[in-house]
């Protein structure tokens, strides 16, 4: 085990830093078991002690124990995001059920809880910090939420339940993985690429050679490669066999289809629900959400749904004209697949806009470096490349951040930005240590991960104005770990409700069309020059083109999981419940999901999002208010109401309530109105 570089001390620079270098896919499972071995001996001293329970000998005591395993935990995350090989499929496969019961026998210890609940309830809890009561408050929460106050026969139960659950979710991902990788669309002729773009022909050309089909034009099954290639193919039938690929993921049939799976996930969630005293997994996972009940995030999303749907006939029938014209006799209707090649010609027929005219501008490198500069004038950062740090694929980068003030060390940020076999498809951000100071001052290291078609060496890439967009979201979860000023751990940076935690990503967004940014690091690839204000002041005219699309698509995948977690114990057929309840709600035909059931990652790889999706539109409604703050000031860049955010919001993790955190920052709460006018529907709309 010593030559394990999993167990070893982070070394290096910055306060150490992950053996990138060093990892191989066989020391993971070893490194697990010993760093799991390693835990349950620190537990032990706790819970041996012969001390009356205090803060210091036992909460503050758990906080410091588990390093190692944390650590072991998430280069092993890593590795099941980015780096997930057949060798590392099978170990993932193997220690699931593993790592899920022994984070239930951390969770039922009756000794660790009953001192935890000790000090949880000792009157010297009020001589505490906020801080550290707030500590004492989410360990106590966690460890009851988990089971520790069922009886014997109901902990064993939950511990089967979650054990299944565990290879289930790990099936589900793996599933999703292989169809995402096995379903590629390749071209062997140029006219197959009528209506594309050079920089979408060439991301393909090169996905294609790094497959081994040189000469040819892949497009991967993944929304990156996917949503250019429905945008701008005038090839009807290619579009539609893309959007089949893509949407039919997880739904294929065989041993990769996740709706049998999907079912036993629901049907277990439903009874460990039950188990610890809810009414379903819907008001399990909510309870310490920001929404607090199911019911409020319903009331949320069925106030909005109206209007999306209405918006979204306003833009079939426009679509539908064009369509008719291009096609007199063939009767045709806009399908799905049709949906976004007809809405950006409908955009071009409005509002004089091509997505071909903004993406020349929007070059990945220099919008990396409009989000440093984003973060300077906000929060005072300032990024710097870092060389000799190790990296698990070459393609990384690593900067420092520092302080601009003070020139103080704040963290390091990872940016993983390219599409790769054995990496899942989407954006993330990742946290691979969090600030914390209560044994000393440690910074974190996060990291932003996307899959962007990699071109040819040396060539720009260039992305969409909605990648753009997507890029300052997921940056926005890195600042909230970097701003993070917090003593303990466990209530570090993005550790917030599931509801909160969007809220500072989704609030980023908006700095992306900030004259500041545009005109600095929205340049032609070819000339250098800036994107031209004609074009800005089109962008800004179709802020909310397409936004019944965009509303419709999310909503619908948010309602479906929420319906299917308040079902309760019922036996549910995926499948069926999706076409049927989508029916029920009106959903338009030319739309679906954005995540349809058995490719829905979000809530059945994990518990993470289940009963959660809600949480983009609970965020957005903060972020919308949120943003009119600083139109009430004196713009995107107004310090006062910066610091303010910083202070309030980024800053302060999960050590005070976020309901209590937003109204400091905003002296009110959030309603429903902005939320509306950003997004271009009607408000008050019934």
């Amino acid at each position: 085990m010593t030559d394990n570089p999993l167990l070893q001390k982070w070394t290096g620079s910055f306060g150490g830093t992950p053996p990138f270098d060093k990892i191989q896919v066989a020391h993971f499972k070893p490194a697990l078991s010993a760093s799991m071995d390693k835990y349950r001996n620190e537990i032990d001293a706790i819970v041996k002690s012969h001390d009356e329970p205090t803060f210091e000998n036992t909460i503050a005591t758990y906080e410091d124990a588990g390093r190692t395993f944390g650590d072991v935990s998430t280069l092993f995350g890593i590795w099941s995001s980015s780096m997930n090989d057949k060798a590392f499929q099978a170990i993932e496969r193997e220690m699931a059920p593993v790592l899920s019961n022994f984070s239930d026998e951390l969770m039922q210890n009756e000794q660790l809880f009953q001192r935890i609940e000790s000090v949880y309830k000792s009157p010297q809890k009020a001589s505490l910090t906020a801080e550290q009561q707030r500590v004492c408050w989410l360990h106590y929460t966690n460890f009851v939420r988990a089971g520790a106050k069922l009886d014997h026969a109901g902990k064993e139960r939950v511990k089967k339940i979650n054990e299944r659950l565990a290879s289930l979710y790990t099936e589900f991902s793996q599933n999703l993985l292989g169809d995402e990788e096995n379903y590629a669309t390749i071209l062997d002729i140029e006219g197959d690429l009528a209506g594309l773009p050079d920089s979408i022909r060439t991301g393909a050309a090169a996905a294609a050679e790094s497959r081994g089909n040189k000469g040819k034009w892949m497009f991967t099954n993944t929304r990156s490669s996917m949503e250019p290639f429905l945008t701008f193919s005038s090839r009807r039938d290619l579009r539609e066999k893309v959007w089949k690929n893509y949407v039919s993921r997880g739904d294929n049939g065989g041993e990769r289809d996740n709706n049998k799976r999907i079912a036993e996930i629901l049907k277990l969630r439903a009874e460990r629900a039950k188990l610890l005293g809810f009414a379903t997994h819907a008001h399990w996972r909510l309870e310490d959400a920001m929404a607090k009940t199911p019911e409020r995030a319903m009331k949320l999303m069925e106030s909005v749904w109206p209007a999306a749907v209405l918006r979204v006939h306003q833009e079939v029938k426009d679509m539908q004209v064009i369509l008719d014209k291009e096609s007199p006799f063939a009767k045709t209707k806009i399908a799905p697949w049709d949906y976004r090649y007809y809405a950006e010609k409908v955009r071009k027929a409005k509002y004089d806009l091509d997505q071909n005219e903004i993406k020349p501008y929007l070059q990945l490198d220099k919008l990396r470096e409009g989000l440093f500069y984003v973060a300077g004038e906000l929060f005072g950062f300032e990024f710097v490349p870092t060389t000799g740090i190790p990296v698990y694929h070459p393609d990384m980068s690593v900067f420092e951040v520092k302080d601009k003030a003070t020139g103080k060390h704040v963290g390091l940020w990872f940016f993983d930005p390219y599409a790769r076999d054995g990496k899942h498809s989407g954006a993330w951000m990742n946290a691979y240590r969090d600030q914390e100071r209560f044994k000393g001052e440690v910074t974190t290291i996060v990291s932003n991960n996307a899959n962007f078609v990699k071109g040819k060496p040396g060539e720009p890439i260039l992305i969409s104005w909605d990648d753009a967009r997507t890029l300052f979201h997921e940056f926005g979860h890195a600042l909230h770990g970097l701003a993070s000023n917090v003593s303990y751990r466990s209530v570090s940076g993005t550790s917030v409700a599931r509801d909160y935690v969007e809220f500072p990503s989704q609030l980023l967004e908006h700095w992306l069309d900030t004259p500041e940014v545009l005109s600095r690091f929205a340049v032609h690839f070819e000339t250098g020059k800036p994107i031209p204000d004609a074009l800005v002041a089109k962008i800004r005219k179709a802020a909310t083109f397409n936004e019944g699309f965009h509303t419709v698509e999310y909503l619908a995948s948010a309602l479906i999981d929420m319906k299917l977690h308040l079902a309760g114990d019922q036996a549910i057929d995926p499948a069926a419940f999706e076409k049927e309840t989508l029916k029920a709600l009106g959903m338009p035909e030319s739309i679906v999901m954005r995540h349809r059931t058995a490719q829905f990652g979000h809530v059945f790889s994990g518990d993470g999002y289940s009963a959660g999706y809600y949480s983009y539109l609970w965020a957005d409604t903060l972020t919308a208010d949120a943003f009119e703050a600083f139109k009430e000031g004196k713009g995107p860049y107004d310090k006062t109401v910066a610091d303010s955010l910083r202070k309030h919001v980024f800053s302060v993790g999960n050590t005070i309530d976020p309901a209590e955190g937003y109204r400091a920052f905003r002296g009110k709460e959030a309603g429903l109105e902005p939320l509306m006018r950003k997004r271009g529907f009607p408000v008050g709309h019934k």
